[in-house]
């Protein structure tokens, strides 16, 4: 007879014990892997949410002004200098560090346009990149095409145009192909043409007002990008629009560090319960021992039956402790979902990692029981019979 039939027969023999760690194991494996599980979803959402937010990182010219404001009280500014941005200069960001993970660049040609008797900004934007650089984006009618324009809620609403309209500019007549639908930011009183089209009409060729850059990803930290970009572009300002993402990572982050003190101290608990149940059973089990010790087992094969005992309830709560977590985790996500779709992908990373934890713990649990079992003596526990 092996010992592993050995250590399995003696689980048979005394299920409470083994169902009591079993259980033991499988709570505190299933707290730690169901918190990792929800914060790395929550984690993910929040990036692909921001991901959809369109561009977070704006260069502009510099500029040497002076800002006139008290209180929150804007009173407008003195500016000494401005330059515009060489549009081919925005090819050495081919060539920063995590290059690869610049979603889209957005060069605006910003400039007043004459419409019959009313004055109003108009955009030059690549279409090309829009939809990633605004995705909030709800047109009714066409994208423009060379030549045509696309207005603002606002805009359209003022000059009473609609799709299919022309629109007066410096003397020439734009087609309409759509008008957005209301978004509440500043897109709503502009009116949007073909990046070249406002290079000519502003006569702006090979110039560019500013640069909107959707770079927000999980593995590119976004304050290092906006210094490589610095670097590449020293005349220009750079700026991340990520104070909101920087807060709500923080806050993740807090809740991150709780939730492992939480389950180191639930995998504690768990330790314990397996430590006192072992030793319980080790008690139980003296004259088994003492039978065992004459009829030749050495010390290290009570010490390996142990061993194999703790290490087969360990292995069993590991795949029991990852599933039960997952479905916390799942159960918990789908409370906050909001009728949204949640996915929660299978990791073999993540379930070798409970696997590995359950018996670590088990294994570390039961060293002292077993190191009890294999100092006994044999006389004494042949006495006991």
């Amino acid at each position: 007879m092996t010992l592993s039939l050995i250590s399995a027969r003696n689980l048979l023999r005394r299920k409470g014990k083994a169902a009591f760690i079993l259980a033991g194991l499988i709570i505190g494996v299933a707290t730690a892997v169901g918190i990792l599980t929800y914060v790395n979803a929550v984690a993910s959402d929040i990036i692909h949410k921001l991901e959809q937010y369109g561009a977070n990182i704006l260069i502009t010219p510099q500029t040497e002004s002076l800002s006139l404001g008290y209180g929150g009280l804007a009173l407008g500014g003195v500016s000494f200098e401005l330059e515009e941005i060489r549009q081919s200069d925005l090819a050495r960001l081919e060539h920063i560090p995590y290059a690869g993970n610049i979603a889209a660049v957005g060069p605006v040609v910003l400039g007043v346009a004459a419409v019959s008797d009313q004055r109003i900004l108009m955009a030059g934007i690549d279409f090309g990149v829009s939809h990633i650089l605004k995705p909030w984006w709800k047109v009714q009618g066409n994208m423009p095409a060379k030549n045509e324009v696309l207005l603002g809620a606002d805009a359209a609403r003022v000059l009473n145009l609609k799709a299919g309209d022309k629109l007066p500019v410096q003397g020439a007549l734009m087609p309409v192909s759509g008008v957005l639908a209301h978004t509440g930011s500043q897109d709503d009183s502009l009116a949007f043409v073909h990046l070249e089209d406002a290079q000519a009409l502003f006569n702006k060729q090979g110039l560019v007002s500013m640069v909107e850059i959707a770079a927000l990803c999980k593995d590119c930290p976004i304050a290092e990008m906006v210094d490589y970009i610095a670097e590449a572009l020293p005349d220009a300002n750079v700026t991340a629009i990520a104070q909101v993402v920087k807060t709500r990572m923080e806050m993740l982050g807090h809740f991150k560090r709780f939730a492992y003190w939480i389950s180191a101290v639930v995998l504690f608990i768990g330790g314990l319960v397996v430590l006192v149940t072992m030793m319980g059973s080790v008690k139980e089990r003296t004259s088994e021992i003492g039978i065992f010790r004459a009829v030749g087992f050495r010390q290290r094969h009570i010490m390996k039956i142990i061993f194999l005992e703790s290490g087969m309830l360990a292995f069993l709560a590991g795949l029991a402790g990852y599933g039960l977590g997952l479905a916390f985790a799942f159960a918990a996500l789908v409370a906050e979902a909001d009728g949204n779709p949640v996915r929660i992908p299978f990791s073999w990373e993540t379930a070798a990692g409970a696997v590995f934890l359950a018996m670590a713990l088990g294994l570390a649990a039961s060293v002292y029981p077993a190191f009890l079992a294999a100092k006994m003596d044999p006389n004494d526990a042949l006495r006991a019979l």
